[in-house]
């Protein structure tokens, strides 16, 4: 299963009276951002409104996203596994899992 992670670059405001918004972004970082299509660089990010204001009056975000492999199994990999492995866990072994857990 492939998720992905936002990774949060910059903020912005919405110019009075417009459907502008001014995006302040740092240059250092942005090349994590990048791709190449048919020999020509991109940068890639989207800009998404925020639910309000935030302390200095900016009213967008900018972040760019990667795909993050998961590392929690699905129900059909775990299934597999079982099946390669030949283990199963016993109800009691379930439940001795449960019971170790700090919270």
């Amino acid at each position: 299963m492939t998720t992905f992670e936002k990774h949060y670059i910059g903020k912005g405001t919405q110019v009075e009276n417009l459907d502008i918004i001014k995006i302040v972004l740092p240059v250092e970082g942005l090349e994590k951002t990048e791709f190449e299509k048919n020999g020509v660089k991109y940068l890639s990010f989207e800009v998404a409104k925020l639910r309000g204001e935030d302390k200095f009056g900016r009213t967008h975000t900018c972040y760019y996203q990667s795909k993050v492999s998961s590392t929690i199994p699905t129900q059909d990999e775990a299934a597999e596994k079982q099946k390669k492995t030949g283990k199963k866990k016993s109800k009691e072994q379930a439940a001795e899992t449960k019971d170790d857990l700090p919270f």
